[in-house]
C-alpha cells in the first residue's frame, strides 16, 4: 500500500522538540505553552491565523499575511490586542529566541480568549485574546507528487463560513480530507456550489491545459497568498493564466496539475480520484512555475 501523505510533509527535526513558543507575550518552553479549556479557540474554534515561512533570515510576505489576519480579525470583531508592529516584534522575538534563519514554518494564532461559562456568546470572553505563535523548523518532505480524491463536502456560502477567512473553525476540512484518506487518497478535492473544482482541504489547486493555467474564480477558495503571487507570475512572464469555472472533466484531462501554499510553496498532484493526471510526476510547467517562485522569493527574501 503507498504511504500516505499531506501537502505539510516535513522532514522530521529533533531540534523541534526544544522549540520555544510565544503564549500571551511570554516566550516560553513548548512544554509550558497551555491554553485553557475555557478559551474561546479550544471550545468553539472561535479564532482566525496565519501562517508564514521564513526563508533566509526574512519572513516572506509578511505585509500581506498581517494585512490579510488584521482583516479577519476584523470580520469576526476580534481586537488582537496588539497592533501590526507588536504582532511583528513577536514574531521576530519567538524566531529570535528560536535561533532560526531559514527553513523554519510559524502558526499565527489569535481567540478571542477565555471564556467566564462555556456557552458561545462571545460576550463571556471578557478576558482579552488569546495569542500564540508556534515556530518550527521545516523542510518540505514530499518523495512522490500528492494524490487527490473528490469529496461531497464543500467550501460554502459566504454567508454561512466564507472560505477566505483563516478560521480556526475547519472541521469541514478535517471531514473532507478524513473521506479522502478512507477512498486511499492524500488529501481532498472539494467543489464550490455549484460543482465546479474549487480547492483542496488544505490548498489552492491549479491545473495546466495546453499551456495554459487555470484556477477557480476565488469565490469560494481561501484567499491565498501564494496562490495570488502564482497568478501574478503568470501574467508577468507571458503564461496564460484563467481564474475560472471548470468541471472534473476539465480535471481529470488536465497534462499538470498542482497545489499552492504557505509551507509547500508549488506541490505536484499525480493522480485524481485514480486517474493519473499527465505523465503523474511534475510537469514542465509546474517546474517553471516553482522556479520563477524560488526567484520571487530569492528577492524578497535577499
Amino acid at each position: 500500500m503507498t504511504k500516505k501523505m499531506s501537502t505539510h510533509q516535513a522532514e522530521e527535526d529533533r531540534r523541534n522538540d526544544e522549540i520555544l513558543i510565544y503564549l500571551n507575550g511570554e516566550i516560553v518552553p513548548k512544554a509550558e505553552a497551555k491554553v485553557s479549556v475555557y478559551d474561546s479557540g479550544f471550545m468553539l474554534g472561535d479564532g482566525v491565523w496565519e501562517g508564514l515561512r521564513l526563508y533566509n533570515g526574512t519572513w516572506a510576505f509578511m505585509d500581506e499575511h498581517l494585512d490579510r489576519l488584521f482583516e479577519a480579525a476584523k470580520a469576526i470583531d476580534l481586537d488582537i490586542g496588539l497592533d501590526r508592529k507588536g504582532v511583528e516584534n513577536a514574531l521576530l522575538e519567538t524566531q529570535k529566541a528560536n535561533g532560526m534563519t531559514t527553513d523554519a514554518h510559524a502558526r499565527l494564532m489569535v481567540t478571542r480568549g477565555v471564556k467566564t461559562r462555556p456557552f458561545q456568546h462571545p460576550s463571556l470572553s471578557q478576558q482579552g485574546p488569546t495569542m500564540t505563535i508556534i515556530m518550527e523548523h521545516s523542510r518540505p518532505n514530499l518523495p512522490r507528487p500528492i494524490k487527490l480524491a473528490t469529496v461531497p463536502h464543500i467550501r460554502g456560502l459566504p454567508m454561512t463560513q466564507d472560505p477566505k477567512l483563516n478560521s480556526h473553525s475547519k472541521l469541514n476540512c478535517i471531514i473532507a480530507c478524513i473521506a479522502a484518506e478512507k477512498a486511499g487518497a492524500d488529501e481532498a478535492l472539494m467543489l464550490d456550489v455549484s460543482g465546479f473544482v474549487n480547492t483542496t482541504n488544505a490548498c489552492n489547486f491549479f491545473i495546466v491545459r495546453k499551456g495554459e493555467v487555470w484556477t477557480s474564480t476565488g469565490d469560494y477558495c481561501m484567499n491565498g497568498i501564494t496562490r495570488q503571487k502564482v497568478i501574478d507570475l503568470c501574467r508577468e512572464n507571458g503564461i496564460p493564466v484563467h481564474e475560472r469555472n471548470y468541471s472534473l472533466v476539465d480535471t481529470y484531462g488536465a497534462d499538470e496539475a498542482f497545489l499552492t501554499g504557505t509551507f509547500g510553496a508549488q506541490t505536484p498532484v499525480g493522480e485524481i480520484d485514480g486517474r493519473q493526471i499527465g505523465s503523474g510526476q511534475m510537469g514542465p510547467m509546474t517546474e517553471r512555475i516553482r522556479s520563477l517562485y524560488k526567484n520571487l522569493i530569492e528577492k524578497e527574501c535577499a
